[in-house]
């Protein structure tokens, strides 16, 4: 299908088309490895997830010692401790990479049992593969990483150019390779960005190819989300799962507004959704519980570490849970969600130095509140200019595009309000889930309310 397409495309068409994917994976990678653009701290860019990327080079260590599926393929550290009731300290994460770079081994080894580890059973299988010394196959496993994840939101900016045009795109690409979030996660090991993407992705050219809907296109919908879930779950687990859901139906919501979908058409297109995501969550949650039960006595036992883990990230009684995950418990929604809110997309502070307080922390660092406010103003912007004549050829476009948007927005606060008490703990790391894919959809429509102002002053000249 995209080879035929490719084919109808005129040469500067796809050399343009070939141009911008060259330019954003570069920009994005370049990011992503070594945080060229210094979009990110230098500090908390060397150091950012680093206790649970070490999980991962445990994983290599315990695979090059027993086997790739021994303790389940589950991911750990070689500690005494247990894990999953005190953490791994700065000591023990060092000494993770140094096991694995100077080949020793472990007496011991602490299971994490929250996610089945796909990551850590890859990176495992390429280490053994690989005729490289350790220090050149983890360099080359960053490489990789921080590639496949400029890959996955190259793709994303694409689809923006084919359905808006390179001036949306350059609008969203900025705001990717600007975001702090997404540059101190691209690389890592234990997050794998990509495969949040990967579901979104592939319903975003599913439904472009097939815009027009055919009986048997449901059941090949259905078995695409079915891979693309299973592919994340495996790779990185269930973290942010509601989030990637939510963002996987993004696109179905922008097709729907454009082409107008009927009743029937949106049922079938989202039993189709659920039915493929759901048996394959449904599947990875199985495949844990034998993991954990695998080690740990017995399948009741890793279906029981599942609900005790749901438990705690979500609204358990605090009483049912270690005095750690009290706060969280019992944490209000609405000062998460402010705490979110809050947040910093970018810090013109890496760039400019200023010792007014005011100036530094309310100027200077871009929140995700400005944002929401500028996108706000944007869409009533772009859907006052869309009605004019001039972009009545656009005008569906522009309509499905600000809806979206503001669907896109429920994905980040499905994990904000019923993960609350994983996102009240989790302030170190969980703004990233507003890249996820509201900013990106946010930006987008800046860009296009930026066209329509322009188009409307020239022709009024």
């Amino acid at each position: 299908m995209l080879t035929t397409q490719l084919k109808h495309l005129s040469q500067s068409e796809l050399v343009r088309r070939m141009s911008i994917w060259a330019i954003s994976v570069l920009l994005l990678f370049f990011g992503f490895f070594s945080n060229l653009w210094h979009v990110a701290e230098q500090q908390w860019f060397d150091t950012h997830q680093r206790d649970t990327e070490s999980l991962i080079v445990g994983r290599m260590v315990k695979s090059r010692q027993d086997g790739i599926f021994s303790a389940g393929g589950l991911t750990g550290a070689g500690i005494t401790t247990n894990i999953q009731q005190q953490w791994i300290s700065s000591n023990q994460i060092e000494a993770q990479y140094a096991a694995y770079l100077n080949k020793h081994s472990f007496d011991e080894y602490s299971l994490y049992m929250s996610q089945p580890g796909g990551q850590g059973i890859l990176f495992s299988l390429f280490d053994r593969l690989i005729p490289l010394s350790s220090q050149i196959k983890l360099w080359a496993f960053y490489v990789l990483t921080a590639l496949l994840s400029a890959i996955a939101l190259t793709a994303i900016i694409g689809w923006f150019y084919e359905e808006f045009g390179w001036w949306v795109a350059t609008f969203v690409a900025g705001s990717a390779v600007l975001s702090q979030w997404l540059t101190v996660f691209g690389r890592n090991l234990w997050w794998s960005l990509w495969a949040f993407y990967l579901p979104m992705i592939a319903v975003m050219y599913y439904l472009k190819r097939h815009r027009v809907p055919a009986n048997r296109q449901f059941i090949r919908f259905g078995t695409l989300i079915f891979i693309a879930v299973f592919v994340k779950c495996f790779i990185n687990g269930f973290e942010y799962i509601t989030t990637t859901l939510i963002m996987m139906m993004v696109p179905c919501i922008y097709y729907a507004i454009l082409d107008k979908w009927s009743r029937h058409q949106c049922m079938k297109w989202t039993l189709a959704a659920v039915y493929g995501s759901g048996v394959a969550i449904f599947l990875s949650l199985t495949l844990l519980c034998f993991q954990i039960g695998s080690v740990k006595g017995g399948f009741p036992d890793g279906v029981g570490h599942v609900l005790y883990s749901l438990g705690k990230r979500t609204h358990g009684n605090a009483q049912s849970f270690p005095d750690v995950y009290a706060a969280s418990l019992e944490a209000s929604t609405i000062g998460v969600l402010i705490t979110y809110v809050k947040g910093v997309f970018f810090d013109l502070n890496n760039y400019l130095s200023h010792t007014n307080s005011f100036v530094s922390n309310f100027l200077l660092k871009v929140r995700y509140a400005y944002l929401i406010v500028l996108f706000i103003v944007m869409s009533a912007l772009l859907f006052l200019r869309s009605n004019k004549k001039i972009m009545a050829e656009r005008q569906q476009h522009y309509i499905a595009l600000i809806f979206t948007t503001w669907f896109s927005i429920l994905a980040p606060l499905s994990w904000y309000v019923i993960f609350k008490a994983h996102s009240f703990i989790h302030t170190h790391m969980s703004f990233v889930l507003w890249q996820m894919p509201f900013t990106f959809f946010g930006f987008a429509v800046f860009g296009a309310a930026v066209i329509a102002v322009t188009k409307s002053k020239r022709l009024n000249q």
